[in-house]
């Protein structure tokens, strides 16, 4: 059974990695005013080419920046797009630790105040740089055009400029559209849309609480996918499109749980999309069941190697996911990878470089090993 030629990898990696200190240090210059945009991205552009040697040294085939140009996952992206306007956040987010203690932070609020455009290419420039320092395929992560919605729902969309929130979605798609036109135009093969809102809606606290809202759970996950189509129509027939679902991911904690079984028809058969990244290091994330959903052509890559501690599975206890995994889909129809970034903030989780290299690296040794 050969590597795939096309994305997802047998081995492949979620996107964010961890900073190095000189990197965290120049952020924090830069912030201060002791050092210009120019020089900050200096700086990155030196750092990004020691993170594209890590990635390429362990034998990774898709390549990303690390997300080294980014504060936090979304936002630097989302703010962007005209129309968003981020403010400092109003409530604490909970995120939780296995050992049961949790890591508070205060999200910044996004709200939509004018009509939404995209008023200029947002990651281009970046993933221009990227393709020109690897010869592995570059591939862009952003954020999916459903977080614009989900954490503020109808409320943090102004009824004045969208009466109708399917006006709201469709000037959204365009503008997500016309940016992948142009990533597509400069040569980008490989993208990923980032997307917390379907496995959170596996968690019953959340539906419950989507509800509440004054959102049916049952819906929202038909909306967004209809919203990411609209948001890719038109893409070249050799782009690969994937989506990665996250359960939350900050200082090595996490916010929701549950079982894919809630999204998972939905999600396999109406995203026209080429591969799913689903988190399934623990109990947290639910049996593979759901995967028998998954249609011919499709690639689910488990994510079967946390981020969220240092400790390195072994080849073994990889195996046996993968195995368990395949009594619902085809072995040709998965692949492997961490089950999110090293990093999805300037934080980073409470790992070393060297930990997240070895665990790439066995990544890789495992995929060699099944796939061949």
């Amino acid at each position: 059974m050969l590597e795939k030629s096309k994305p997802p990898f047998r081995a492949d990696q979620v996107g964010s990695l961890l900073r190095s200190e000189r990197l965290v240090a120049a952020r924090t210059d830069a912030a201060s005013g002791r050092i210009d945009a120019d020089e900050l991205r200096g700086i990155e552009d030196e750092c990004i080419v020691e993170v594209v040697k890590l990635q390429e040294e362990v034998g990774l085939r898709g390549v990303t920046d690390g997300e080294y140009r980014r504060f936090m996952w979304h936002l630097d992206f989302l703010e962007q797009i005209n129309g968003v306007k981020v403010t400092e956040g109003s409530f604490a987010a909970h995120f939780r630790k296995d050992d049961g203690s949790e890591v508070g932070m205060i999200p910044p609020t996004m709200t939509v105040e004018s009509k939404l455009a995209h008023g200029h290419n947002i990651q281009l420039r970046d993933f221009e740089y990227l393709k020109s320092v690897t010869g592995q395929t570059a591939k862009v992560c952003i954020p999916s055009p459903s977080m614009l919605h989900f954490r503020g729902g109808r409320k943090a969309i102004s009824e004045t400029i969208y009466p109708e929130l399917d006006v709201f979605y469709a000037d959204l798609a365009a503008a997500y559209n016309a940016e992948v036109r142009a990533l597509a135009d400069a040569g980008l093969r490989y993208l990923q849309f980032d997307d917390t809102n379907f496995a959170y809606l596996c968690d019953g606290k959340i539906r419950a609480a989507t509800r509440a809202m004054g959102e049916d759970p049952d819906i929202l996950p038909r909306t967004y996918c209809r919203l990411i189509n609209e948001s890719i129509a038109g893409r070249p027939d050799d782009m690969a499109v994937t989506v990665h679902m996250c359960r939350g991911n900050f200082r090595s904690a996490w916010v929701a749980q549950g079982g894919y079984e809630p999204v998972a028809d939905i999600l396999f058969n109406e995203l026209d999309v080429d591969g799913f990244f689903m988190e399934y290091d623990d109990d947290r994330s639910g049996d593979f069941a759901p995967l028998r959903f998954l249609p011919e052509g499709k690639t689910v890559v488990l994510g079967v190697m946390t981020t969220k501690r240092p400790d390195l599975e072994s080849v073994d206890e990889l195996k046996r996911r993968i195995d368990a995994a395949a009594k619902y889909a085809p072995i040709e129809q998965l692949a492997i990878s961490p089950q999110c970034g090293f990093s999805s903030t300037v934080h980073g989780n409470d790992l070393t470089i060297d930990d997240e290299k070895a665990k790439l690296a066995r990544l890789v040794e495992v995929a060699e090993d099944v796939w061949g």
